[in-house]
């Protein structure tokens, strides 16, 4: 379709996802939830922060690595775990693998298409995700099955209340694919035959199954099945995140945190990192942009864990204002999935490169070493642009 494979921002993976996916695809990439303010909210913020460059003085060379959870990365750029990856057929192999060639780690959903074992093999350095869903015999399960695979860490999401509607019309996901729903799926499929045959190509359909769900009897459940179970199970506890984190009994990230206080609550846990995220405004609308609450969540329990974001990263340069604010590293999402389907695995290596080629050209152009140097000093903050949600003492960042 395109002369060109290779992209130059993560827009035109954007716009090449879009023209080359079947629309209900597309959509459930794209995601939000009601009016779409945080997902808009979210990209917007970074573009209203700004960079105090220096005009001399420049490093020839520069470090962008660091470590997460112990884990060592090339830059501070992860994975995001996200559900079902069926824009390409080796879904989240393909990302594994891509993320190991750059030397960045991969988070794997629970609702992931393709099972821990086949992703730790394409990329040992894998973090396992999964949401308090089931009873605990069942987490207990799961949470063998990754450490047994060699997951490195544990991803807990928990900031989700099932909001459901979009003003733009939800996409039509079906329960499983066959020949029937097929048929149905025709008139929307048919006009992308390039995303048809690389299925066709590889002798598969669409996988929408959550393998890493399978119980030890049984075959594994379709996504809203595992869907379903995961609304019928009572919300957790304080205490069911320490019972949790003593269960895996290694490094444990704590994902979905926006106030102080739940922040402070996750310190008291047991967390080794949280994570300042609104789901990628998959969650409640009107939620405040994550980069907006970052500096008062990093002032509050920076010294004790590490203090990782997502949402609305886009660009390299978005990564550097993340860290100048106070992240030890970002998760993307929506970029890598855009990525993948634009281009494969290639695809979602260019994805990486323009967040280090952004990254470094950041760093560079702020007088820098060291991604680890990044301070709010480098930044152009707007009044009034921090906030501080459930207490702490940080009302806005510091002005550059």
């Amino acid at each position: 379709m395109f002369k060109n494979p290779w992209f130059e921002t993560v827009a035109e993976a954007q716009r090449r996802a879009r023209r080359r996916l079947p629309h209900m695809v597309y959509g459930a990439l794209v995601a939000g939830s009601e009016r779409g303010r945080t997902i808009d909210a979210n990209t917007k913020a970074f573009g209203d922060l700004g960079f105090a460059p220096r005009v001399v003085g420049h490093k020839a060379e520069r470090d962008l690595s660091t470590t997460v959870l112990g884990v060592e990365t090339s830059m501070p750029v992860l994975i995001s775990p996200t559900g079902v990856q069926a824009v390409h057929p080796d879904g989240e192999v393909a990302v594994a693998r891509a993320a190991a060639n750059r030397g960045v780690i991969m988070g794997l959903s629970s609702f992931a298409s393709k099972p821990v074992e086949e992703v730790a093999e394409a990329n040992p350095n894998v973090f396992f995700q999964m949401y308090w869903s089931g009873d605990r015999d069942a987490m207990i399960q799961r949470l063998d099955r990754a450490k047994k695979a060699g997951a490195k860490a544990l991803i807990a999401t928990l900031d989700w209340s099932f909001s459901n509607g979009r003003d733009w019309g939800s996409p039509m996901i079906p329960e499983k694919i066959d020949f029937k729903t097929a048929a149905k799926l025709a008139p929307g499929v048919l006009p992308h035959p390039g995303w048809l045959w690389k299925f066709a190509k590889e002798g598969r359909i669409p996988d929408l199954t959550t393998p890493n769900l399978k119980p030890p009897n049984g075959p594994a459940p379709t996504f809203f099945g595992a869907y379903g179970e995961w609304m019928q199970t009572p919300p957790p506890t304080w205490e069911d995140v320490e019972w949790l984190r003593a269960e895996w009994g290694g490094p444990f990230l704590l994902k979905g945190v926006t106030r102080v206080d739940d922040a402070k609550r996750a310190v008291d846990a047991g967390v080794t990192a949280l994570s300042v995220s609104n789901h990628g405004g998959n969650n409640l609308d009107t939620t405040p942009a994550t980069i907006r609450v970052l500096p008062s969540i990093a002032e509050a329990v920076g010294d004790q864990i590490e203090v990782l974001l997502d949402g609305g990263v886009r660009r390299g340069g978005d990564v550097a204002k993340a860290l100048a604010l106070g992240a030890r590293a970002v998760l993307i999402g929506r970029a890598y999935l855009w990525g993948l389907a634009a281009n494969g695995q290639a695809g979602v290596e260019n994805v990486l490169d323009i967040m280090r080629g952004g990254l470094d050209s950041a760093v560079l152009g702020l007088g820098h070493s060291s991604v680890h140097e990044l301070n709010p000093e480098d930044l152009v903050v707007p009044p009034g642009f921090a906030l501080t949600l459930g207490g702490g003492s940080v009302a806005d960042a510091p002005a550059g």
